[in-house]
Order: C-alpha cells, then sequence, then structure tokens
C-alpha cells in the first residue's frame, strides 16, 4: 500500500470539484508530488519516503497505533478548511473508524499562513508534553477567529492552557523557549516534498485526499483499505 499516492479513479471527478472549493492554499503547485492523476517526475519514491507515511517515533497519535488504516492530516490551526473538516469529516471518522479501532489518526503541521500558525503548532506541541495535545488541538480548531489578527497570539495561546488546567510555568516555558519552531518548520517542509499544497491534505494508508472533503469520499477508501480491494 506504500507506493499508492493517487485517490482511486472511481472518485476522481468528485475530489475535483469538491477540493477545489474547500482546499486552503497560498503555495504554487508542488513539483515534487502528485496529485488527482497530476503526476511530476520527481515524485519521491517509496525508497526516498521511507516510513515518512506511516506513524513513526514522535507523532502524535488519536486511536489505535496498530489499525489497518492510518490516516495523516497536514494542516494549519489558521485554516478555515482545516477547521471545517475538524468539525464535519473528522468527527465522523472518530466515531465510525476511530473509536472502532479500525483506522488511526495522525497530525502533522503545515504551517503556512502566518506567525500564528507557527505558534499555535508550537503550543500544541508543549500541550503534548503534559499528554493534552488532542485536548489542545480541538480547542484550537474550537477558537479559530480570521487570520493572523490575533486570535492565536501568544498571550491567548498561554490563556488557552490555563482554561484547559494545564500546568502554566512548565506550559509556558515550552513555549517561551521556542524549542518546536525547527520541529514545526521541517514538519511543513517534509508536506511539500509529498505534493502538499494547501490544507488539510490527508494521506490514507499513501493515498492522499486534497482538501475538507466529505465523509464518504473517506469512507470509499477505508472500506476498500479495510477489505483489501485496492492492489
Amino acid at each position: 500500500m506504500d507506493n499508492k499516492l493517487l485517490i482511486p479513479s472511481s472518485i476522481i471527478l468528485a475530489g475535483v470539484i469538491v477540493a477545489g472549493a474547500l482546499l486552503y492554499s497560498r503555495l504554487p503547485p508542488s513539483p515534487n508530488g502528485k496529485t488527482l492523476g497530476v503526476e511530476s517526475p520527481k515524485t519521491p519514491s517509496v525508497e526516498e519516503r521511507g516510513d515518512s507515511l506511516k506513524i513513526r517515533e514522535g507523532d502524535f497519535v488519536l486511536g489505535n497505533p496498530a489499525a489497518e488504516v492510518v490516516l495523516i492530516e497536514y494542516g494549519d490551526f489558521q485554516c478555515p478548511f482545516c477547521g471545517r473538516f475538524f468539525s464535519t469529516t473528522g468527527r465522523q471518522l472518530k466515531e465510525t473508524y476511530i473509536k472502532e479501532g479500525k483506522a488511526a489518526f495522525v497530525w502533522r503541521d503545515f504551517a503556512f499562513l502566518g506567525e500564528e500558525s507557527f505558534k499555535a503548532a508550537e503550543a500544541a506541541r508543549c500541550a503534548g508534553e503534559q499528554g493534552k495535545f488532542w485536548e489542545y488541538h480541538d480547542y484550537l480548531f474550537n477558537h479559530q477567529n480570521g487570520e493572523n489578527d490575533g486570535a492565536f497570539a501568544d498571550k491567548n495561546l498561554k490563556s488557552f492552557a490555563k482554561t484547559l488546567g494545564f500546568n502554566e510555568t512548565a506550559f509556558n516555558s515550552c513555549f517561551d523557549s521556542g524549542k518546536y519552531r525547527k520541529a514545526v518548520e521541517d514538519a511543513t517542509a517534509e508536506g511539500k516534498t509529498f505534493g502538499v499544497n494547501g490544507t488539510p491534505a490527508t494521506f490514507v494508508n499513501g493515498i492522499l485526499v486534497p482538501g475538507a472533503q466529505p465523509f464518504s469520499v473517506f469512507q470509499k477508501i477505508i472500506e476498500e483499505e479495510l477489505t483489501g480491494k485496492i492492489k
């Protein structure tokens, strides 16, 4: 399954229509990836990608890490379509597959919308030090309010941690240190090499699904993966 980077042909047309409306992008198309049938000769090979599109050490994983299906979302906490995906398709995936142990969900940063995107991603990683990444992740998406307008200013990100009952001293020390800045930059750069040029961009066992696609699109791919129909 590692070698699959394209949505199955039966849903390409629908994907083009939906993704065109629900993919938040300010970047030119990546020369290093392929999506929706557009293939580049520079697409990383299986060997070059290695285990990068599988669960690996340091990932934030929701659900059973041993699940047959792994969904990896490259997202930006300021992205409105990531917020839509979180509140709609994401909730359905969680209830239908993740809670049932059939799929695991992984978050990876693709911070491209500005400084507050980076700060929010850094703060979420600091929350992860307290075992609260997903709680903070959800809180961020539930408190989106414009882009680089102060919703995710430093004082607010610290306030969120206080509201959620974190150890404030540890959180603030982590956040102020900037210790995760490079990790966020590296994750964003990695996403670009896989053809990510907007958010949300979700890989399902290596299949790239761009945009805040409806649940039915993911359901089709997941069911085919679970039943072994995709060769």
